[in-house]
């Protein structure tokens, strides 16, 4: 089992970390792209991540926009394996913004 880690550990490994915050036992971020094809290559583009890490994001996604929460249910809060996904997840965006001049929410 994954260790929980500690409000003071996520506090200070989310400054490092663009786009997400800390509320409610789990990491957040939001992103806006310029359409709904972009939106959901990005998604994509995760779920091909979170399937090879073994481990999905709570996600919502309203045409261009995407909503991703992280928070390891089997242990019961956040753990380095939310922020393992984290930083792919911001990896595979920055690639989509940096190529299709779309914003961050």
């Amino acid at each position: 089992m994954l260790k929980i880690l500690t409000e003071l550990e996520i506090t200070e490994k989310i400054k490092i970390l663009s786009y997400w915050t800390y509320q409610n036992n789990a990491i957040h971020a939001s992103f806006k792209f310029n359409n709904f094809k972009d939106t959901f290559f990005v998604m994509k583009q995760i779920a091909f991540v979170a399937e090879k890490i073994k481990h999905h994001p709570n996600w919502s996604n309203v045409y261009n926009v995407l909503n991703i929460s992280l928070t390891t249910h089997d242990a019961g809060g956040v753990t380095e394996k939310d922020f393992e996904l984290a930083v792919k997840i911001n990896e595979i965006v920055e690639a989509v913004l940096t190529n299709h001049n779309s914003a961050i929410k």
